[in-house]
């Protein structure tokens, strides 16, 4: 499980896909959950402006992070 660290109250899951270099664009992380590839606390997440805080989960390609 890979820890993400953020310093604000959220990040937005389109950012968390970037900044965690899961994605190289913007567009690359809109397709991803668009096509429900991204689960968000075991459950698949089409939203691409849904704020994630401490403790959740992203998973993706079968790796697992964690927003810290």
């Amino acid at each position: 499980m890979e820890k993400i660290n953020i310093q604000t109250e959220y990040i937005k899951l389109e950012q968390l896909l970037k900044l965690a270099g899961i994605t190289q664009t913007g567009g690359e992380a809109k397709l991803m959950i668009k096509d429900g590839l991204v689960k968000v606390n075991g459950e698949v997440c089409t939203q691409r402006g849904k704020k994630l805080r401490t403790d959740d989960k992203i998973e993706v390609n079968g790796k697992t992070y964690v927003v810290v």
